[in-house]
């Protein structure tokens, strides 16, 4: 999981490479090739039968040859191929049908084709998946700190305009994995349901895009922080936005059987470390606000805040990196925005705060027992609306005596080669 910017570890005499991770990347599947033309004859209009060939062969080979980074000429090939099945679907083409078998596999795996399956459903969801991947994989690769020379040192950053954009991919991916368990999931019978890869199960793509809404909350809240015009009242809610975000998708999914292994596996342990820190931050943000209060049992609830925060913040570090170490295995960027700022300020504050405070917390040692509550806000949030691309004209044209039309025509031209053939042979 990961994409962008990755470093590579020697293995013997291999090299392999360490993907680091911001955003949590799915693995990207990519069709592999089927004689669309053969199985589809007769089924569906020529024209459409040769672009979903040629659409889908694309597909394959510029994912292959350029591992999944031309993004922008996968997403359009994509987008295309997908207006062409919803023409064949809307037009309710009930022959295609179990006529035509759709393989894909995990791009960059050698083994033969790790899904097979004659639904054109089945094949709409693995495409607006892959988008959702694509959308994924270019939020992390814009949200990998790019090194940046001074005249003193060198450090990582990420531009305002490259967080920004992510945040509005991250909702676009979410929107899609939303429309995939709103209108097509619910389409499949339970036994079809139970097949499903692990990343493509309810409860993981329900997990997927709450915690992709969680990101781009931390990155507004990154951009808060770095903005002069926020308050202390917007980081906090920012902050407690991302914990309620996070809360939600490890609950959809620590109950699963499908957390045992795999992309299920390693997502639950992104998100608990994601949590942690968000946690972390929203006690912070709380305490300084609660701080600002008169009152001796507003310093103690302060103080309770910031030393809970910097217990979490360690426990986040050991969670990030047991995320690190499950497979296949990643590596995390260096500390940047909001957790940068943090790691940094909630070890001093909460040391010179216990210590200001010290003797109130000797004769408030009941509050020190009780962590304050965090303040509840209505998430901001949503995923972006998703809805199948216009039918492409000509997708759907022709009827049945058109479609028979064009099946005899080929069978009479393929007729009239092979008596030619024999002609010559005698």
């Amino acid at each position: 999981m990961g994409c962008a910017t990755s470093v590579y570890a020697s293995v013997g005499k291999k090299k392999r490479i360490v993907q680091e991770s911001v955003v949590f990347v799915l693995q990207l599947r990519v069709p592999v090739q089927s004689d669309l033309q053969r199985q589809l004859k007769g089924v569906a209009p020529k024209t459409t039968v040769e672009r979903l060939a040629c659409l889908r062969n694309q597909i394959q080979l510029v994912a292959e040859d350029t591992g999944g980074s031309a993004i922008s000429e996968l997403r359009t090939a994509l987008e295309e191929y997908l207006s062409l099945l919803t023409g064949i679907v809307k037009k309710k083409n009930d022959g295609m049908e179990g006529c035509v078998e759709f393989k894909w596999k995990i791009l960059g795996d050698g083994r033969r084709a790790e899904l097979c399956f004659t639904n054109i459903w089945m094949e709409m969801l693995t495409v607006i998946h892959m988008m959702a991947a694509l959308a994924l994989t270019e939020a992390n690769s814009l949200m990998i700190p790019k090194a940046c020379s001074d005249s003193s040192n060198s450090v990582r950053v990420v531009s305002s305009d490259c967080r920004r954009d992510a945040v509005d991919l991250l909702l676009k991916a979410s929107g899609y994995l939303e429309f995939c368990i709103r209108e097509i999931l619910t389409r499949f019978p339970p036994d079809i349901k139970s097949k499903l890869p692990d990343d493509m199960q309810e409860s993981v793509l329900q997990t997927l895009s709450i915690q992709a809404l969680g990101q781009g909350t931390e990155i507004q809240l990154g951009l808060a922080v770095d903005s002069q015009k926020a308050t202390l009242s917007v980081k906090r809610r920012l902050a407690c936005e991302q914990v309620i975000y996070f809360s939600q998708a490890y609950q959809c999914l620590s109950g699963c059987e499908v957390v045992s292994h795999g992309c299920a596996k390693k997502l639950l342990r992104f998100i608990y470390w994601k949590f942690l820190e968000a946690k972390a931050a929203a006690y912070y943000y709380h305490g300084l606000v609660t701080d600002k209060g008169n009152e001796p049992a507003c310093h103690v609830s302060a103080v309770c805040c910031f030393l809970a925060a910097a217990e979490l913040l360690a426990e986040s570090k050991k969670a990030c990196f047991s995320f690190c170490l499950a497979l296949p295995v990643t590596r995390a960027p260096p500390m940047w925005g909001v957790m940068k700022h943090l790691s940094q300020k909630i070890p001093e504050v909460a040391f010179r705060k216990s210590q200001t405070y010290g003797y109130l917390l000797e004769e408030e040692e009941k509050a020190m027992q009780c962590l304050p509550e965090l303040p509840d806000f209505q998430l901001s949030l949503r995923p972006e609306e998703f809805e199948l691309p216009e039918i492409e004209a000509g997708s759907s044209e022709g009827n049945q005596t058109h479609l028979l039309s064009e099946h005899l025509e080929d069978y009479s031209d393929n007729h009239d080669d092979d008596e030619d053939n024999d002609e010559l042979d005698h």
